[in-house]
């Protein structure tokens, strides 16, 4: 995305979307009963397999600072302070910038209680490796009894504490001036006055550079984020620090790895596939900050980390490709590798031809870490970083909006890519980085790659964009999609209109083989967020599902391998305000209306699309009613021999389109599951105003 173009037994499941209008009332086109005829027998198109899944990228705090599970900020000393303020919390301030004072790192204090004298200092001629620019130096004057002199991280927005819980802490580090040790790591409250945990090393040797560790492990102590993780020095000399790390437990227990609560959301979801490093932290505003995959694999002491200038803060590399690997294999998901194509944001590229080849043979370096076998060069690089088996990869992107291709040459960039990647690795497919509309290139792409961000208005009136596409032709990725509305994560009337897209996404998705909402989180802490609106929000202590997540979920567990005919008769409709200014699609296909004075337009009330599951006998029915009045609907089902009376419903509604989750309330907007009964071929389900809801019912 751009932060310049905010445009951007069988069994039978009806799921039933209810989008309000943005304004005005319901109306029915007559007084007959609404009916819908679900005629199974009557197969329109397959379903892709792979139709819904991830697409993410470093931008919210997403990484840092949220699902990858370091705790420590600025753990080798790097990160320069912020270039920008984020965006707080409705209500709340943004996080202020760190001020670096010379010769002082960022998020670091220097510890001296009850007399105890040091000094901390930044030093570059002691250095622990080549991936590093800087050591931390502490030196300890004087310290005694009952005294403390060290060093103090506050971590991203707190050190995270909860009870009974086992943290891995690492420091790389040397000693000299006759320090031989011992040092304490504890976890301690933001006033002193708390020691949650500690863990002592009781040796540091002067003969260079070593790794430490420890396990600190809390008590039945009361959960909080206003805590520090410290260093203590027992004796005085110097003690230089090349990198300091503390993790909680992670997810399968990773030994880099990934925040639980935030993995087990997307879990939930069933997603199919996950598309990294996603968008413009793929790209970088120059070459230089793109994202260098080669630099961000091996031990974390070994990464050295960039500038993530696109959204303004500081990657330390800790999520690099075998993390994006392993988060994907983790969660049963493919994967869909995004490519640098050689264009950063600024405009800079490489010209096709010699200048190009360099990062073409880099991409084929990649593919070859991710499938290789360990008899390959790269495959045996993965093996000897701990994953000897290779990943699951159909999927290649070459690239990210790339908006302007006859100025960057990209339709050539594309071919030089295209044709290296095929003839090494004729099995996957090639995505291309423009839309399904911009068809002119060199070589023609397996996919096509539309980006959407849109408002309600957008999003319900463009719900059959893809009904007249040639069914021949590429195939699409919506490879980013949302309706942007609410802050920091969706509301009740987002979610809506997401669910009324998805209708048409799954009623052609045969042409939309491919699916993913973007972003998918947002760090709430004040300071953390750069865009809204998001799907999976958390702070330093648990995360939380949005509306469009939890309308999300319904979607993606409920769903066949054929679309199957459906009709809706007496479709009703209300009048919408048309918005002056709407965000619409990067692709041109905004259905934006710039009127000099407010309009409105008639628009139907309920959307749907049937899909059918050949193997286990379900059918997905989903429906989407934008009113505030709630619909009887008589569902008529032709094509099986007979229903079951019994069924399920499984339902979520508000009563208001700017009802949210958060992370105070994360369970105010939720599915409900329910047994129905009374069911049969011919009969009539009312649906709430304002929500969604997944009916299944059982034949017979």
């Amino acid at each position: 995305m751009r932060r310049q173009i905010i445009l951007k037994c069988v069994t039978l499941a009806v799921v039933v979307c209810f989008i309000p209008a943005i304004s005005t009332q319901a109306s029915r086109a007559s007084n007959s009963a609404i009916s819908m005829q679900i005629r199974v027998d009557d197969v329109k198109a397959d379903v892709s397999p792979m139709l819904y899944g991830l697409m993410t990228e470093e931008i919210n705090f997403c990484y840092e600072g949220g699902l990858y599970g370091e705790l420590i900020r600025n753990r080798m000393f790097k990160e320069p302070p912020s270039r920008r303020r984020g965006r707080g919390r409705r209500g709340q301030p943004a996080e202020e910038e760190q001020e670096q004072s010379v010769g002082l790192p960022v998020f670091w204090q220097l510890v001296q209680t009850n007399g105890g004298v040091g000094s901390m200092e930044l030093d570059t001629t002691q250095l622990m490796n080549e991936a590093a620019t800087n050591s931390l130096k502490l030196d300890i004057q004087s310290v005694g009894t009952n005294q403390h002199v060290g060093l103090a991280n506050t971590g991203f927005w707190g050190i995270p504490v909860w009870p009974n819980t086992q943290y891995r802490a690492r420091i790389d580090a040397k000693s000299g001036n006759g320090f031989i040790g011992p040092l304490t790591l504890a976890i301690v409250s933001n006033d002193g006055t708390k020691v949650y945990a500690q863990a002592q090393i009781p040796r540091i040797t002067p003969d260079g550079y070593h790794t430490y560790q420890a396990i600190l492990t809390t008590g039945n102590v009361e959960e909080t984020a206003d805590a520090t993780f410290q260093i203590w020095a027992h004796d005085t000399g110097t003690v230089w620090f090349g990198l300091v790390s503390l993790f909680p437990p992670t997810y399968n227990n990773r030994p880099n790895g990934n925040r639980i609560d935030i993995m087990k959301l997307m879990a939930d979801m069933k997603p199919k596939f996950l598309r990294f490093p996603g968008g413009n932290y793929l790209e970088g505003q120059t070459m230089a900050t793109r994202f260098d995959w080669k630099k961000t694999i091996g031990d974390i002491s070994e990464r050295p980390g960039h500038m993530c200038d696109a959204w303004g803060y500081w990657s330390s590399d800790g999520m690099g490709l075998l993390e994006f690997l392993e988060w994907a294999e983790d969660l049963n998901m493919e994967t869909i590798m995004g490519i640098y194509s050689g264009y950063s944001l600024r405009g800079e590229f490489a010209q096709p031809g010699e200048e190009l080849e360099p990062y073409v043979q880099d991409a084929l370096d990649e593919i070859e870490y991710a499938i290789g076998d360990t008899s390959t060069t790269w495959g045996a690089r993965r093996a000897q970083d701990g994953h000897p088996e290779p990943f699951k990869l159909h999927y290649v992107e070459i690239g990210n909006e790339e908006f302007r291709p006859d100025q960057s040459r990209y339709y050539e960039r594309f071919a030089q890519f295209y044709d290296a990647i095929k003839a090494k690795y004729p099995q996957l497919e090639v995505i291309g980085a423009i839309g399904y509309t911009d068809r002119e290139l060199v070589r023609n792409p397996d996919v096509y790659d539309d980006h959407f961000y849109r408002n309600s208005f957008q999003m319900q009136t463009d719900t059959t964009h893809y009904n007249n596409f040639d069914r021949n032709g590429g195939k699409v990725f919506v490879g980013e999609w949302a309706t942007r509305e609410g802050d920091p994560t969706s509301n009740l009337g987002a979610a809506l209109s997401d669910a009324a897209w998805m209708t048409g996404m799954e009623r052609n998705s045969d042409v939309v083989i491919l699916a993913a909402y973007a972003p998918l989180f947002v760090n709430v802490n004040p300071g953390g967020q750069q865009w809204a609106t998001d799907l999976i929000g958390f702070d330093t202590l648990s995360a939380f599902g949005s509306t469009s997540y939890w309308g999300q979920q319904m979607f993606y567990s409920n769903i066949g391998n054929k679309v199957v005919a459906a009709t809706v008769e007496n479709m009703p409709t209300r009048a919408m305000e048309v918005p002056r200014r709407g965000r619409g699609s990067r692709r041109g296909n905004t259905n934006a209306q710039q009127e000099a004075e407010p309009q409105t337009q008639q628009v139907q009330s309920l959307f749907y699309n049937v899909t059918y599951d050949t193997q286990n006998g379900t059918i997905y029915a989903k429906i989407v009613n934008v009113s505030e009045t709630p619909y009887p609907v008589n569902i008529r089902v032709s094509g099986v021999d007979d229903i079951s009376a019994t069924g399920t419903l499984i339902q979520m509604k508000g009563s208001g389109l700017d009802e949210v989750n958060t992370i105070d309330n994360p369970g105010n907007i939720l599915p409900v599951t329910t047994d129905l009964n009374g069911l049969s071929k011919d009969f009539t389900q009312t649906f709430p105003a304002y929500s969604i809801s997944v009916l299944k019912m059982y034949k017979q």
